[in-house]
C-alpha cells in the first residue's frame, strides 16, 4: 500500500503555475506518479505541462495490463514520455504562440516492490530509505554537466546564475532521450519527486530533515511548499510525497 499526498503551489514571484502533476491508480497495485514544469511565453509552459502529464498517463493507462514484468513496465514509461514529447512538439507548431515551449517531466511508476523512473529535465525524484535520502535521477542542466566535470562544485552550483538552463526537455525537439531508472523498493521507503521551485529555494539536507521529521506525507508537503515559499518562492511549486506501507507486525513493534 501506498500512501501519497500532492501540492502545487504558484509561489510569491510567478503570475502563472506552470507546473502540472498527476497521482492516480493505473491498475491494482500499481499507483503512477508524475511532476512537470513547462516553460515558454504566453501560457505555453503551462500547457506544454499539461499535455505531458495527460499524454503520458493516457498512454500508460492503455498499457496497463502489460506492466506486470518490470522489463515491460520501464518500456512503457520510456515510450510513454517519447509519445508526449512528440504531442508536445507537434502542439508547438500547430499554434504559433506554443512556438519553442517545453517542460521537464519526472514520472515514477510504483507497484509495493518496485519504482520504474522516466525522465527528462531538472524535476527530479528522491528515495528516503533507513533516515538517508538519495537523488535517482539527473539534472539535465548546465550546472549539472559544470558539476560533473568538476568546474563547480554542488554548493557552487545551488548558486549559480545559470542554474536554471536546462539542455533536455520535452517538446523542444522532435525526438528526446529518456533517463529510466528501476528502484526495487522497501517497506518504509519514501519518493518524493518535485520540481526545481523546490530544490532552488531547500538544498537536499534541508529537504532531507523536513522528511523525517513529517512522516506524514500530507504534512511533509505542506512543510517543503511552505519553507521553499518563506525563503522567496521565486518559482512555482510542486511536490509529491509517497511513503512505502510498513507490514503491520513491524508498525507495532
Amino acid at each position: 500500500m501506498l500512501k501519497v499526498a500532492c501540492l502545487t503551489d504558484i509561489g510569491r514571484i510567478r503570475e502563472i503555475n506552470e507546473d502540472s502533476f498527476v497521482h492516480k491508480p493505473i491498475k491494482q497495485g500499481w499507483d503512477l506518479l508524475m511532476v512537470a514544469d513547462g516553460m515558454g511565453g504566453h501560457n505555453a509552459g503551462e500547457v506544454a505541462s499539461s499535455i505531458a502529464v495527460q499524454s503520458i498517463s493516457e498512454y500508460i493507462e492503455k498499457q496497463a495490463e502489460n506492466i506486470e514484468h518490470k522489463e515491460n513496465a520501464v518500456e512503457i514509461v520510456k515510450s510513454a514520455v517519447i509519445q508526449a514529447n512528440y504531442d508536445i512538439f507537434a502542439k508547438s507548431k500547430q499554434v504559433a504562440g506554443f512556438s519553442g515551449m517545453g517542460t521537464t517531466v519526472t514520472v515514477a511508476l510504483i507497484s509495493k516492490d518496485v519504482m520504474l523512473i522516466g525522465h527528462v529535465g531538472d524535476s527530479r525524484a528522491y528515495l528516503m530509505r533507513n533516515s538517508s535520502m538519495c537523488k535517482i535521477t539527473s539534472d539535465h542542466s548546465l550546472v549539472a554537466e559544470l558539476v560533473k566535470n568538476g568546474t563547480i562544485t554542488e554548493d557552487e552550483a545551488q548558486h549559480h546564475p545559470q542554474k536554471n538552463i536546462i539542455t533536455r526537455a520535452l517538446g523542444a525537439e522532435e525526438s528526446v532521450q529518456v533517463d529510466t531508472n528501476t528502484i526495487i523498493l522497501k517497506p518504509g521507503d519514501t519518493i518524493m519527486l518535485c520540481t526545481d521551485g523546490l530544490t532552488n529555494m531547500l538544498d537536499d539536507k534541508e529537504i532531507e530533515h523536513i522528511l523525517l521529521k513529517m512522516d506524514d506525507p500530507s504534512l511533509a508537503v505542506k512543510e517543503l511548499v511552505d519553507s521553499a515559499n518563506e525563503l522567496g518562492g521565486y518559482d512555482n511549486i510542486t511536490v509529491l510525497v509517497a511513503k512505502v506501507a510498513c507490514p503491520d507486525s513491524e508498525v507495532r513493534k
